[in-house]
């Protein structure tokens, strides 16, 4: 969708939201725990400078439509070895940019945060080589999927860790459909949390229960603490809106891979909650907010039968919200005709 497109359909032109982002703003949206002077002057601003800086936020968002097509997950290749798929990780430390300049020390699989997704089918054989290029020790553990024991990843329970400079090569046959994660479990409060995540699907060898007639698909990895509160590794307003046709079915794959709740909150349409933790539910729900606790992962379904732009974010405000605008956990999804 073209940044046009979009003001169209918010009714506005161009110019009504043509002031770009100041950078204190944007500093003070990313300070959990402002300075009493930050407070004290955040204070004095003018009801009309407040709302200037909340539309700020937007407009920004509307200028980065489209700037990073990789934002809903780019997935990991592999290549065949007779009949196993095999995987190549390599852990890394770089600056990540969360949005608009603003990095952070991170620590990631293949250079990005979340790292690349992998996608297989239940039944097949994988092999997953992991290069440990970073400064620390290391491990992944398959969250939610059912593998031998010496395969788990926990460094000194299951397996050594792996060491800088080292390799690690970890092979099983996927057993268990549904939406999973790799991750670390090696100093994982600070691995993880600096970028050492990445979703893990796994699509059924039976497909008779998986929903029907689905027209997009959009994994969510939440994350925060060390790199702020980020979906998919971007802070609002530097994430991407999910666009959608009126009438289509999307679903939507929520895994939590930080220290804290986030309740996802979707405006104006109900979620469909079809699955948890990869097994389907026996009575599938609606809701408008669903929480997600960290290590949990949600499949839900949205049918897109409103039009217009509605608001698509955490519900801890702290997470999403502050004097100066939107940010953090914040999208937005389109129903267009």
């Amino acid at each position: 969708m073209q940044r046009r497109d979009f003001l169209k359909l918010m009714g506005v032109g161009a110019g009504a939201l043509g002031v770009s982002v100041g950078a204190n703003a944007l500093a003070t949206n990313n300070t959990t725990n402002p300075k009493p002077a930050q407070t004290r002057q955040q204070q004095a601003e003018t009801w009309e400078e407040m709302d200037l800086h909340h539309q700020q936020a937007v407009e920004t968002f509307l200028a980065n439509i489209g700037a990073d097509p990789e934002f809903w997950g780019k997935p990991l290749e592999f290549e065949m070895d007779g009949d196993v798929k095999v995987f190549t990780v390599n852990c890394e430390e770089v600056d990540w940019d969360t949005g608009g300049g603003m990095t952070f020390p991170a620590m990631t699989y293949n250079g990005i945060v979340p790292g690349p997704y992998i996608r297989v089918t239940e039944g097949d054989r994988v092999r997953i080589i992991v290069n440990n290029n970073m400064t620390q020790s290391t491990a992944i553990h398959y969250h939610g999927l059912r593998v031998p024991n010496d395969q788990d990843g926990v460094p000194f329970v299951t397996e050594p860790a792996i060491i800088p400079g080292s390799s690690r090569t970890y092979e099983f046959t996927v057993r268990n459909a549904g939406t999973h994660m790799y991750h670390s479990h090696h100093n994982a409060a600070e691995q993880v949390t600096r970028g050492m995540m990445a979703a893990f699907i796994v699509d059924p060898a039976d497909t008779s229960r998986e929903p029907e007639n689905i027209s997009a698909e959009y994994i969510w990895v939440l994350n925060d603490s060390a790199m702020g509160f980020t979906i998919n590794g971007k802070q609002f307003p530097w994430t991407q809106p999910i666009v959608a046709k009126y009438g289509d079915r999307i679903r939507v794959r929520y895994m939590n891979e930080g220290l804290m709740i986030h309740p996802m909150h979707l405006h104006g349409i109900p979620q469909e909650v079809i699955a948890k933790d990869g097994h389907y539910l026996p009575q599938p729900y609606m809701c408008d907010t669903l929480n997600v606790a960290p290590g949990e992962r949600y499949d839900v379904v949205i049918t897109c039968d409103e039009l217009g732009l509605w608001a698509y974010h955490c519900h801890v405000l702290t997470h999403a919200e502050s004097r100066d605008g939107m940010f953090g956990m914040v999208t937005v999804l389109v129903v267009q005709e």
